[in-house]
């Protein structure tokens, strides 16, 4: 099982991360692309998630090809100005790199050509930031729109490790196909955040408890244009989950629900999620997290 309960009080800063929800339009209605990590991973192994993963030093790298005021714009769009701007850009950076690397999209650009010969030299072995810099190619983080934050808390519930992620918006690029790469992950599925939720409740996926809330609040949009909007208007939340144990049960809580120690709500829908026969449930099941 690839998502179990955990107690133990996690200490240290969270480790900075993104995640990157790839968006587009479908015939069944707005699509979303969510990989499956591999089942030997040591974070989720066997769940589904959004393509990212934590920063690396080397994507502090790309001040060098980004206008100075970049990363203090970034910070601003992220709803923290008081991040450091080299950290800004790198977390966008970060995003962009691993949704390349796990799942083959070059996010922003979509000239074939440049796609193909970035892919060929990508898998050669050559740096992502160095790679845009030998192609003259800019750094598109202006195709990421920021969505949440999320923090896990010290006594996590799924990982024995703390992350600090923020999850950006970013539209599907055109012509270019996702592919999972085998390594970390080992399915790349689109699909509807309906499709989804209701895949999850019938056990035939599996998904933590970021991807669930996050799933929920994206059903209720009807297409990409609409997500860019809101995300556009809408200062990206902070999500910072308080975990609580009630008759034998871990239970996630989040803004605006009675537990929480922030009483405005963040999202529509519910405000906890109850871990009961292995796997996380809000109170009212699968209807409290669909419109």
């Amino acid at each position: 099982m690839a998502i179990e309960i955990n107690s133990n009080v996690v200490t240290g800063a969270p480790t900075p991360s993104a995640s990157v929800i790839v968006l587009r339009d479908g015939t069944a209605g707005l699509e979303l692309l969510m990989m499956r990590r591999h089942g030997r991973s040591a974070v989720l192994g066997g769940v589904h998630v959004f393509p990212g993963g934590k920063l690396d030093d080397s994507d502090h790298g790309a001040a060098a090809l980004a206008d100075p005021q970049a990363g203090q714009r970034l910070a601003q769009a992220l709803n923290e100005p008081e991040l450091d701007p080299h950290t800004a850009l790198g977390l966008h950076v970060a995003a962009l790199r691993e949704t390349l690397e796990e799942c083959g999209l070059l996010l922003g650009h979509e000239v074939p050509d440049t796609v193909a010969e970035v892919l060929r030299r990508w898998r050669a072995g050559e740096g992502f930031v160095a790679l845009h810099q030998q192609l003259g190619l800019p750094l598109a983080t202006d195709s990421l729109v920021p969505w949440s934050r999320w923090i896990t808390p010290r006594v996590p519930s799924v990982s024995n490790k703390r992350f600090d992620t923020r999850f950006f918006i970013c539209s599907a690029p055109s012509g270019q196909t996702a592919a999972h790469d085998n390594h970390e992950a080992t399915e790349a599925l689109w699909t509807t955040p309906r499709a989804a939720l209701e895949r999850y409740w019938q056990r035939d996926i599996e998904l933590a408890p970021p991807q669930i809330m996050t799933l929920s609040q994206l059903a209720r949009q009807a297409s990409v244009a609409d997500v860019l909007a809101q995300a556009r208007r809408t200062p990206p939340a902070l999500i910072e989950p308080e975990p609580f144990d009630l008759d034998g049960l871990r239970v996630i809580c989040y803004p605006g629900d009675p537990r929480h120690s922030r009483p405005q709500p963040v999202w529509d829908g519910p405000t906890r999620l109850t871990f009961r026969d292995q796997r996380f449930e809000p109170e009212g099941g699968l209807a409290a997290l669909l419109p």
